[in-house]
């Protein structure tokens, strides 16, 4: 029986520009025909691989969510100081404003605003992705606080919460034009809760 012709194509890097259309535009925002043109799929070809847009686009937040999470543990590992890992993804944050296309704040929020819950499926995949998120700013507070960088009296689950909000809405802000002086200012305020 003779083989099947060879994909013409790299699953992953069609992924990640899937991703990336949807992290742009929405997922009503995105349309069959602009995931064809940035995959360089054909319509059968981005089915039998990825099934149906609905199916894509929950491969996608899975793909931002482990890019995302794999970045910060590898951050966290590298920062001398856990506040320093906090700091640092803080401005992070903001420094979305200098984005190439413009600022596109965190796809798994954006997604939690598009969708709320009417999707019991995305649902769970927002939950998990701010789950991962809480737990990198938890053990980053635990490792502050050994080290000295972060106040012992606040709960590391807490102020982990307080971060990923923190994040999201300097994303947010950034996301909707905020002036560039309120943002830093509102960044460094957030950073207070560490002392």
């Amino acid at each position: 029986m003779p083989a099947g012709r060879p994909r013409q194509f790299d699953p992953p890097v069609a992924l990640g520009r899937a991703t990336d259309l949807f992290w742009s535009r929405g997922y009503e925002g995105t349309s069959l025909q602009g995931l064809l043109a940035v995959t360089g799929l054909s319509r059968s070809s981005l089915y039998q691989t990825f099934g149906d847009k609905h199916h894509l686009f929950s491969q996608c937040l899975e793909h931002y969510r482990e890019k995302t999470v794999s970045g910060m543990w590898q951050r966290l590992e590298d920062a001398p100081t856990g506040r320093v890992f906090v700091e640092l993804t803080m401005r992070r944050a903001i420094d979305d404003r200098h984005a190439a296309g413009g600022p596109r704040g965190c796809l798994v929020l954006n997604t939690a605003t598009e969708f709320g819950h009417r999707d019991p499926d995305v649902t769970r995949q927002v939950q998990a992705a701010l789950s991962a998120f809480r737990a990198v700013f938890e053990e980053a507070v635990r490792r502050g606080q050994a080290d000295g960088s972060i106040t012992p009296s606040q709960s590391p689950q807490q102020l982990a919460v307080y971060l990923v909000a923190g994040m999201g809405g300097l994303r947010t802000l950034v996301k909707g034009g905020e002036v560039e002086a309120l943002v830093d200012g509102a960044c460094e305020m957030l950073l207070t809760a560490l002392d």
